[in-house]
């Protein structure tokens, strides 16, 4: 193509970057089409070049189309399950546990695997962690004192703050509300550790 060619290309790119920000979806190549007055066929051969270049990936699918931004946008996302009440004895994020999926930006939460759990009660007042929040929790079976736990007792998964008990040999779980008291056990399956907090401001 001659150079000239390059400025709708890249225009042809942004319009659908915007589209797909806009209403999250890939323009159609009738949407390119119109909305640059040129013909279908047009329209193919700039995204044929377009891809050849390497502007655009395409697998023969048009609905999967992505510009080099979108790629690096979605490289950036990760999504994460959303955990709502836990079967007895099933593990934390089964498929049948999983209400849905948000996405989360990677340079949020860093590396490693995370689910997002919904806290309930209010048992974890005190560390500002009141019902209905949401929690992003980083998957991992051990925990330095001090840190915010997700422990599965007895079948029941519970948020609680983690420390070692060396006078009583036990593990403790301090609720952070001054109205409950510590709770002691032998063991506890520590699912993961509670890393990043949403909630409501109203």
């Amino acid at each position: 193509m001659r150079s000239k060619d390059m400025g709708l290309m890249m225009k042809i790119s942004d319009f659908i970057d915007n589209q797909y920000n806009k209403i999250g979806r890939t323009p159609t190549a009738r949407e390119i089409s119109s909305e640059f007055d040129i013909s279908l066929s047009t329209v193919s051969k700039y995204v044929n070049a377009m891809i050849e270049n390497g502007m655009l990936e395409y697998n023969g699918d048009w609905r999967t189309i992505k510009t080099l931004s979108m790629k690096k946008q979605s490289q950036d996302i990760v999504y994460l399950p959303v955990v709502g009440t836990i079967a007895c004895g099933s593990p934390i994020t089964a498929e049948q546990n999983i209400e849905t999926y948000l996405p989360i930006p990677t340079s949020f939460i860093g590396k490693g695997k995370f689910f997002i759990l919904k806290a309930r009660g209010n048992s974890m007042i005190n560390a500002g962690i009141n019902d209905g929040d949401i929690i992003i929790v980083r998957k991992q079976e051990t925990a330095e004192e001090g840190q915010i736990v997700i422990a599965l007792i007895d079948n029941e998964v519970t948020l609680k703050r983690y420390y070692l008990d060396r006078e009583k040999q036990k593990v403790r779980l301090h609720p952070e509300n001054d109205e409950m008291e510590d709770m002691y056990f032998d063991n506890i399956q520590i699912q993961g550790i509670a890393i990043k907090l949403f909630k409501d401001i109203v």
